[in-house]
């Protein structure tokens, strides 16, 4: 989101551990959930490299330690440059829970020739058990959609160095974050991608029921990088909307859950979808079955599945993660992790990326109107 950044941190952090002891009001109180578990936050660190990228997106747990990687790093990418435009960002840094220590992983070159329109890395992002980490990139000259390019994935060593771009007709501004399942020698990525026909913002811009859901077979040779399998697309005719303030609006979350369903978060219809099958199906589900919709969801965001088993989603308009029982759709609770009251309502815009810590104790965030990472636990 493109805005001042206007509030002390050292403020800030205080506002969170008060507000963070906080239910949203009508929260369903009928079952205890993950997020009622949870007692404290604590901001670990600045996201914001030597080159001034600013605006975080994906948060990524390192699932093995690989060159500049160790196992349990968080890494998080920018989706802005030092001049705060957005769809320019070309930076992921990694960060130690442990130490709070920021490190750079990665600057890829902003003009990458095989990547149609360049680089502006998005809430797209994965690190694979065999130590390539995969990024989206939805680029942009102007910081708006009116000179957005296509995008690609980029496949980073362990390095950070760009080992292999994955192009396609189907990876149209990849946007959400990625779900992924990780076997030896292959790996399959759920993808989202928002970028069909859209055009440059302005007040009232259309909805496009283009946005899809792509599922991608990845083969990793030995020693090489990953490459694109096969395709299919499993999700279609989400809606998609250029943005003048957060760029675009389409769905964000993926989360694979039991049986083969995924779940994404339908942020134009304010819903989580369930795509049955995803990781078999050889079709389209197009926008899939309701699980859970409206109510304590305010532009459903990035999506990931607590230890329980139950969603975590960010929103979009609020300071608020809502968890949801994709079983029942009962959304169990909503906790207030960023009250900035220098949005309205407090928190709008600043949620992105959400990952579960490894012992399973809490979740790591950022807050994109300050350019941190937060724990709660």
């Amino acid at each position: 989101m493109h805005k001042l950044h206007i509030i002390a941190m050292a403020a800030v952090a205080a506002l969170l551990d008060l507000a963070f002891f906080l239910a949203a009001p009508g929260a369903a109180q009928a079952e205890t959930g993950f997020l009622e578990t949870l007692h404290r936050q604590t901001t670990l660190t600045s996201t914001v490299p030597d080159n001034g990228d600013q605006n975080p997106y994906a948060v990524v747990v390192a699932p093995v330690s690989a060159g500049k990687i160790h196992k349990d790093d968080v890494l998080v990418d920018n989706f802005n440059d030092k001049n705060n435009l957005q769809g320019l960002g070309t930076s992921i840094v990694l960060v130690d829970p442990a130490t709070k220590a920021m490190r750079l992983f990665a600057i890829i070159p902003r003009h990458l020739a095989q990547c149609p329109g360049g680089v502006g890395l998005t809430t797209a992002m994965t690190m694979l058990k065999s130590g390539w980490v995969i990024v989206g990139s939805l680029p942009s000259e102007d910081g708006t959609t009116a000179t957005k390019g296509q995008g690609c994935l980029i496949v980073l060593d362990s390095q950070g160095k760009v080992a292999n771009v994955l192009t396609s007709p189907n990876v149209n501004g990849p946007w959400g974050n990625m779900a992924v399942v990780d076997n030896d020698g292959r790996a399959t990525l759920f993808l989202s991608n928002t970028g069909f026909g859209v055009g440059a913002p302005k007040d009232n811009a259309p909805v496009l029921n283009k946005a899809t859901v792509l599922r991608i077979e990845l083969e990793i040779a030995q020693g090489k990088p990953p490459t694109i399998s096969s395709e299919t697309v499993i999700g279609d005719g989400f809606g998609e909307q250029a943005d003048k303030g957060v760029f675009v609006i389409g769905p964000t979350g993926l989360a694979l859950g039991k049986n083969g369903t995924l779940y994404v978060s339908d942020a134009l219809g304010n819903r989580i979808a369930a795509v049955p099958d995803a990781a078999t199906r050889k079709d389209s589900a197009g926008t899939g079955r309701d699980v859970t919709k409206d109510g304590l969801l305010k532009r459903p965001l990035a999506m990931t599945i607590a230890p329980n088993g139950h969603l975590l989603v960010t929103n979009g308009l609020n300071g608020q993660i809502v968890e949801v029982d994709p079983d029942s759709g009962q959304q169990i609770y909503a906790r207030w992790v960023d009250p900035n009251r220098a949005q309205t309502p407090p928190g709008s815009g600043d949620l992105f990326g959400i990952a579960i810590t490894p012992a399973g104790d809490g979740f790591y965030f950022v807050e994109d109107e300050v350019n941190t990472l937060v724990l709660a636990r």
